[in-house]
């Protein structure tokens, strides 16, 4: 699944590409998608609305449109966007489609079925349930290190699931969570609570970094239509990351053996030496 940085690329490309345009019609293709209204109200809501910016919050992707409306969208595992010419085809798993006053449209597509989307209106768009539980953005000046104190030490779960929760700390994921805690010398099974201040104060540090290192990366990203913003997920071949992925390989520290534990369903990399409890 991409994380804050991967999604915050895809905004970016798609701000190069679509605002001053116009949806003249739009197609949910898969019901479920967008669980919320029917296709005959999605289509009519979006028909004719031009697409004044593309913006982020969390892991979100927010259209905001002319007609005081604004498209929100969740990419998890697997959704994509591809601006395709009027004479390409639709490519397999196309769940929906908002065709442009050009001739071109946008397509959504998710071979994992798991993408959402939603129509609001755009004064209520901070109060509805998916944005309004989030955790401040990280590079921002609410996520200090006193919120994030405040967080940890309440907390009786161990630090990589607290991680994880959106509503704690906004956008981190599976990667930057291994890196973020490696980067601070933090254990992934320590409980929220045992973390020492100065502990949290780097791994607040520790996971802007990461996350701006990414961001770096995707700064000239060259934009492929037909894949908008997705060279730069994950697995980008120019990120050399610390732990993650890296199970047996030696810590780039300390030479020992990096390890692989499985937390929640998820796997956590991480260096026995460098990160003791």
């Amino acid at each position: 699944m991409p994380e804050l940085p991967e999604v915050e690329i895809v905004v970016r490309c798609l701000n190069r590409l679509l605002p001053g345009r116009t949806i003249a019609s739009a197609e949910l293709r898969r019901p479920r998608l967008a669980p919320d209204i029917t296709p005959r109200s999605f289509a009519t809501r979006l028909r004719n609305s031009r697409i004044l910016s593309v913006q982020r919050r969390g892991k979100f992707i927010l259209f905001d449109l002319d007609n005081h409306r604004t498209l929100i969208t969740h990419l998890r595992m697997s959704g994509r966007f591809m601006l395709l010419d009027h004479d390409q085809e639709d490519p397999k798993f196309a769940h929906a489609v908002f065709n442009l006053d050009d001739e071109e449209r946008l397509v959504f597509r998710d071979q994992r079925h798991f993408g959402l989307m939603k129509v609001v209106d755009s004064k209520n768009l901070f109060e509805t349930k998916d944005l309004a539980k989030l955790a401040p953005e990280p590079f921002s000046d609410g996520f200090s290190i006193q919120y994030l104190t405040d967080v940890v030490k309440v907390s009786k779960r161990n630090i990589k699931q607290l991680l994880l929760d959106q509503t704690k700390v906004c956008g981190v994921g599976n990667i930057y969570a291994s890196e973020a805690m490696f980067i601070a010398g933090v254990n992934p099974r320590k409980f929220g609570y045992a973390v020492s201040r100065p502990k949290i104060a780097g791994l607040r540090d520790s996971i802007r970094q990461v996350m701006d290192e990414t961001l770096q990366l995707g700064k000239d990203i060259e934009i492929n239509r037909e894949n908008i913003g997705a060279d730069i997920y994950g697995a980008a071949p120019d990120v050399d990351w610390h732990v993650y992925g890296r199970e047996g390989k030696p810590c780039q520290r300390c030479g020992k053996p990096i390890v692989r534990i499985v937390q929640s369903g998820r796997s956590t990399y991480f260096c026995r030496t460098c990160q003791r409890k």
